[in-house]
């Protein structure tokens, strides 16, 4: 039987060299061996980092000179420095945990403590339950915290602000506990696989990306914390075809569409025992989300954002610790979906904080008065903040990633606080590309990591602001020089107009291309609200498997369609909405025509590949454009 389209869900035959043919120990060729057994590209690490002392240092993890594990290392920052703050053997604690599960998990007000976490277990998507220990840096104990809890059972561990005390949850209750062996406070009691204390449920951290849910106030008298009741959602039976040759049925809380959420509600509970004053937020508390809490700058209240569920309006509340009374300082609306704001930030001693909103069409970066009557927009102009890297409110300045000119690339900027002046890019002009940034909390410093297309990333030490590298902790010189080495061909950023829309684009051509030739072309797909895939960065195995089919003849396009996260505006990101699937596909197979009338495309080899969404969206080309796309995976 023919098929005009083909779905391969088995393996990728049609593309790459037939299984069993000798692997090529040509260093310019790239293989799956190579990717992904040898790890001949893999990156050399660096990290994770903390800033210490203000910005003076900061700590990461290294592999000792001897043994196993991992030291804590300090540099100074200005000097370069290096002590080995923590070695590897202190951080290993009695029993049978393994060294390699470990991490340092910050460390004290004053330094003389650390968390340490181990034994993990996964919870959801990440390993979040697992053992504490408190490490005394000046007599090299360590204590496991929790008493006689079992094993793996605590959760989100932090010190108090004056770091006597460490909370964290255990099996859906808060605890207090002193540092130095003092008594464990049980705060809550009804914890239980229904009512959950300090996390969260499935939806909050698959939809809000929520799952420590509890926060020390600035005073460590009291703790804020989220409890959900989820006794109304029904269970979703899963198959475990993995532990056993049997299956078995695991069910997992899980509300469909128009069933029962959890009840969600804010508590604030006394650090020495007590009562909890729950927060009077309004609404049905299954119907809307608490997405967003933390304290308002003091110890007296604490701000929330809260979603309805249709997750179009976001209000912003002030709950009075003491009352529980609620009053509504900003409400964002749109006629889609708002996106909750990570970047609230207190300004002036808490007159004022930070918000994000697309209301004038872009992502901008405002400053609102505490009781949301003046709004002040900061970042000014027809481009889109895409992510906030710090807020200087001593200094007057906000840092942010914004690229005005080139959706496919990311740059630091940054702007005052009062609104005044304009917007300073501060990454060097010829060095274009994708740049992150972690900035020091004094704002002197920052590590920045940069790469560019087919370009491993280095991380280099910056002076702020005028860029000024100081050294370069990981050069990642190896996996550079390889990839360097790898037969390319040329790579064009382009654009396609569709409709009057136009659409980041880029192709991935074969070494040695040749412009009077035509070749068969593979679409890399995603198209969701998640990611963008046309990025000017390095691209890590997908890229370099992508270059092994062009070494092999073939040319990779890649096409961000209206609906995808790029920085172009809200009409671009939002123009899905109720209808997921249709902008998207008619966007990705106009400019699939358009490429395939191209010269050196042979249109009748045009085939489709994508995971996740981009799988979707692969099912989707492929029933809905079949006379475009050939095959799929």
């Amino acid at each position: 039987m023919h098929f005009r389209s083909a779905i391969l869900a088995c393996g990728f035959g049609f593309l790459v060299a037939a299984p069993g043919r000798a692997q090529s120990t040509d260093s310019t060729l790239v293989t799956v061996e190579r990717i992904y057994t040898r790890g001949d590209f893999v990156d050399q690490p660096f990290g994770p980092n903390q800033w210490i002392d203000g910005g003076a240092g900061y700590t990461t993890l290294e592999a000792p000179a001897t043994g196993e594990g991992l030291d804590i290392v300090r540099y100074d920052t200005e000097t370069g420095r290096r002590e080995v703050l923590v070695p590897a053997r202190s951080l290993t604690p009695p029993g049978p945990q393994s060294v390699h599960d470990q991490q340092d998990n910050g460390g004290s007000p004053d330094g003389r403590r650390l968390l340490i976490f181990t034994n993990s277990q996964r919870v959801w998507r990440d390993n979040t339950r697992g053992d504490y220990w408190v490490l005394n840096r000046d007599s090299g104990t360590l204590r496991r915290l929790g008493g006689d809890a079992p094993a793996s059972t605590l959760m989100f561990a932090k010190f108090s602000p004056d770091g006597r005390r460490v909370g964290y949850v255990r099996q859906n209750d808060l605890y207090v506990e002193g540092v130095d062996g003092g008594t464990i406070t049980r705060l809550t009691r009804d914890g239980s696989r229904t009512i959950i204390n300090g996390t969260t449920d499935w939806v909050y951290e698959e939809e809000l990306s929520l799952r420590d849910a509890w926060r020390w106030s600035p005073d460590g008298r009291l703790i804020a914390y989220w409890q959900f009741n989820a006794d109304s959602v029904r269970d979703f039976l899963l198959v475990n075809y993995t532990d056993s040759i049997y299956s078995t049925l695991q069910p997992v809380q899980y509300p469909k569409v128009g069933a029962s959420n959890s009840a969600v509600r804010v508590g604030v509970v006394p650090t020495d025992g007590g009562a909890t004053r729950w927060i009077g937020v309004p609404g049905d508390p299954r119907n809307n989300y608490v997405a967003r809490m933390d304290w308002a700058q003091s110890s007296n209240e604490v701000v929330i954002q809260q979603l309805n569920r249709l997750q179009n309006t976001d209000a912003v509340l002030l709950g009075d610790a003491r009352t529980g009374a609620v009053r509504p300082v900003v409400v964002e609306r749109d006629s889609a979906w708002v996106d909750v704001v990570d970047d609230l930030a207190w300004l002036d001693g808490g007159k004022r904080f930070t918000w994000i909103s697309e209301r004038d069409g872009w992502r901008h970066a405002y400053a609102v008065s505490r009781d949301g009557r003046n709004r002040k927009l900061l970042t000014k102009g027809a481009f889109d903040v895409i992510a906030v890297h710090g807020i200087d409110p001593a200094g007057g300045w906000l840092y942010y990633a914004a690229s005005p000119d080139n959706p496919a690339q990311r740059y630091l900027f940054r702007v005052r606080l009062d609104g005044s002046g304009k917007p300073e890019r501060l990454t060097p002009v010829n060095q274009p590309g994708w740049h992150t940034y972690d900035v020091s909390p004094d704002f002197r410093y920052a590590l920045h990591t940069y790469s560019a297309f087919g370009t491993p990333p280095l991380t280099e030490l910056v002076r702020l602001p005028e860029h000024q590298v100081v050294r370069t902790p990981r050069p990642n010189t190896q996996a550079r020089g390889r990839v360097a080495a790898l037969r390319r061909g040329p790579v064009e950023f382009f654009t396609v107009n569709v409709g009057g829309v136009t659409l980041p684009a880029y192709l991935m051509k074969p070494p040695g291309y040749d412009p009077a030739k035509k070749y068969p072309v593979l679409f890399f797909v995603y198209g969701g609200p998640a990611t963008q895939t046309v990025l000017d960065w390095w691209g890590g195995p997908d890229y370099l498997w992508h270059l092994s089919l062009t070494q092999q003849g073939y040319i990779v396009a890649s096409v961000d369609n209206r609906g995808s996260p790029a920085p172009l505006g809200r009409a671009f990101r939002k123009v899905i909405y109720g209808h997921l699937g249709v902008v998207e596909t008619q966007d990705q197979t106009a400019a699939a025509r358009i490429i395939g009338r191209r010269a050196d495309v042979d249109s009748m080899r045009m085939g489709v590949w994508g995971w996740s969404n981009g799988a979707f969206m692969t099912l989707n080309l492929l029933f809905r454009s079949p006379d475009v796309y050939r095959a799929g995976i």
